[in-house]
């Protein structure tokens, strides 16, 4: 059966196309692009935006060890509902995934549900203790994409060099959580202002800043690439930028809540506004666009970190760090860069599809001929406001419940499946959602 999408404005920032076209589908594959296209199945997209499926290589799954606040079966609906196609799942699990079975678990998992694509990162070090590095050739043949300790920063420069150079020779990007634990501790937000006026310990901007540039520095040492995740300082974006000047192989990601939101509009002691590293201030924000729009920052990553409502209703500082952010991307990028005119609609596209892609080695992003047809058809003008209920996450940790956001996700489909649809769409015969990415109520 050949689907044919029809009448959409495809966006691919991986060959530069901008304009109207026909996209075909075969057998889970893209097999042509042009006018007026025959097929078996039409799907009219008209007015709306067909894109590559979106990329995001920094989320939280919390399987196995913390089902209840996500599964990787309900990770996979959220992602599909924000129209994400590929993820990069973290291993702070319990067990922490520090080895080849390990590895093995989450990709069978992966493929038991047979929709979204879930690439998992595995431990740099055993137990994501910062001692004893993981056999990473292994965790490679297993199917992990990268290594990072995520959630710590590895403390010894001894072992983060050997661990570069481990990486390097296996062919896995490292992703640096760049933190110096001995400056964040006990620290719940910024450390500014807002801080002290609401009687929250800070979080200095330092604990982050000084990491990026010695894990930098450590790279350029051990003649490896490094990829910084969410970076949130003016400082960070400078040294990131003269790194890449110098010539130094570093890349690095921003999440949408450090352009979206500050340290100043935590009010009520409101915990979902509680992640790590913290929301900063408005100079921060300005330097974290600048990033993007230069180049500096090479692409966008969501940080999804669940947490049960429970977890989350504590007091600020006891509550767990972290938001959840897949289902949201897209209405962020829209509203907070787009339509502002920060970034071209293609600019904010890239950083959400090839640009990730290309960092992790995998083969997504695009909608060349030949490639897996992961396509995500959006609406950038329509205008909605996130509640409670819209979320397919387990969790509902989100700090932008309330907000109106423009643009969003009408249908999400995964090697030419449909993974979703939006309300309001109507699929032609021949094409319905996926059985096993069907909606379900979650909140715990």
């Amino acid at each position: 059966m050949k689907i044919v999408i029809k009448n959409g404005w495809v966006i691919d920032p991986s060959s530069g196309f901008s304009g109207k076209c026909d996209i075909g589908i075969e057998n889970g594959i893209i097999s042509a692009l042009g006018a007026d296209l025959k097929g078996d199945v039409y799907f009219d997209v008209e007015s709306m935006i067909v894109s590559p499926g979106f990329v995001d290589i920094h989320v939280h799954f919390r399987e196995p060890g913390f089902e209840s606040k996500e599964t990787i079966a309900s990770g996979a609906k959220a992602s599909a509902h924000g129209g994400v196609t590929s993820v990069v799942t973290m291993p702070n699990t319990i067990p922490p995934i520090d080895n080849a079975g390990m590895v093995e678990l989450v990709v069978r998992r992966a493929q038991d549900l047979d929709g979204v694509h879930i690439y998992p990162a595995a431990c740099a070090t055993k137990g994501r203790e910062g001692k004893e590095l993981t056999e990473m050739a292994d965790l490679f043949q297993s199917g992990a994409v990268a290594v990072t300790d995520d959630g710590n920063d590895i403390e010894s420069s001894s072992v983060l060099r050997h661990v570069l150079e481990y990486a390097k020779m296996v062919g896995l990007p490292y992703l640096a959580h760049c933190e110096d634990e001995s400056l964040s501790e006990g620290g719940a937000m910024n450390e500014g202002d807002a801080s002290v006026f609401l009687g929250i310990p800070g979080i200095p901007r330092e604990a982050e800043e000084t990491r990026i540039e010695r894990n930098i520095r450590l790279a350029k040492l051990a003649n490896a690439s490094i990829h910084i995740q969410h970076v949130t300082t003016q400082r960070g974006v400078e040294i990131i930028r003269n790194a890449k000047r110098e010539g130094i192989f570093v890349s690095a990601e921003t999440c949408p809540h450090y352009w979206m939101l500050k340290d100043s509009q935590i009010e009520n002691y409101n915990s979902n506004m509680k992640m790590n590293p913290p929301l900063r201030e408005e100079a921060d924000i300005q330097a974290i666009i600048e990033g993007l729009i230069d180049g500096t920052l090479d692409c966008i990553a969501t940080d999804h970190a669940p947490h049960t409502r429970t977890e989350k209703n504590a007091p600020f500082q006891e509550a767990p760090f972290g938001i959840i952010g897949l289902e949201t991307l897209l209405g962020c990028v829209i509203t907070g860069l787009v339509k502002p005119g920060y970034l071209t609609i293609e600019k904010a596209i890239q950083l959400m599809t090839i640009n990730p892609a290309n960092i992790i080695k995998i083969n997504a992003g695009t909608l060349k001929i030949g490639a897996p047809a992961d396509i995500t058809i959006f609406n950038p003008d329509e205008e909605w406001v996130v509640t409670e209920d819209y979320f397919y996450s387990k969790s509902c940790n989100s700090p932008f419940i309330g907000t109106k956001l423009s643009g969003k996700v009408k249908c999400t489909l995964c090697c030419g499946k449909v993974l979703y649809a939006d309300k309001d769409i109507v699929l032609p015969e021949g094409l319905s959602v996926s059985p096993s990415f069907v909606c379900n109520t979650f909140f715990i």
